[in-house]
């Protein structure tokens, strides 16, 4: 068995690479250090912001989901009872993933479907699914145009356009 040795200039290591790699661990621990500080915020809340910005509701409806024995999602306008939409198997997967997230809150706290929950176009476009019940609220502008466009066709003046 031949046994080889290496000599010292066979090993190198690029210092450029790896001064980079250092630059990046420096970066994240003066991030870290900065937000733990405070000098910078936590995280961003985007009911404070439109608040300080004076960013008003344009548009609202309340909305109640049901799950049906066939596996369809049934949606409807939570005062008058009117079906807005239906999603059987295999479609409104996001509608279905948000909603899913909203319950698992209302099952954690033990609240029913007493409340419905609240759909919320904003001024500048952004919509917000909100739970009045828990508080917890969905950002759904923030998962994309296409996943948006779902929900905006569950607003009122989406149904007028129809």
């Amino acid at each position: 068995m031949i046994v080889r040795e290496y000599e010292k200039d066979e090993i190198t290591v690029h210092k450029v690479p790896l001064a980079l790699m250092g630059g990046v661990i420096a970066i994240s621990v003066a991030l870290t250090a900065s937000v733990t500080l405070g000098f910078l915020p936590k995280q961003a809340v985007p009911t404070e912001a439109r608040a300080a910005a004076g960013v008003a509701p344009a548009q609202q409806r309340t909305l109640r989901f049901f799950d049906e024995p066939d596996g369809t999602v049934r949606v409807e306008d939570g005062a008058t009872a009117e079906v807005l939409a239906r999603y059987g198997q295999g479609e409104g997967g996001f509608v279905r993933a948000s909603v899913r997230s909203l319950v698992h809150q209302r099952r954690i706290r033990d609240i029913g479907a007493e409340v419905p929950f609240t759909l919320t176009r904003w001024d500048t476009g952004a919509l917000t699914l909100a739970d009045p019940a828990t508080g917890v609220n969905i950002e759904i502008s923030g998962f994309g145009p296409e996943n948006r466009a779902i929900y905006a066709t569950l607003l009122p003046e989406a149904e007028a356009a129809r």
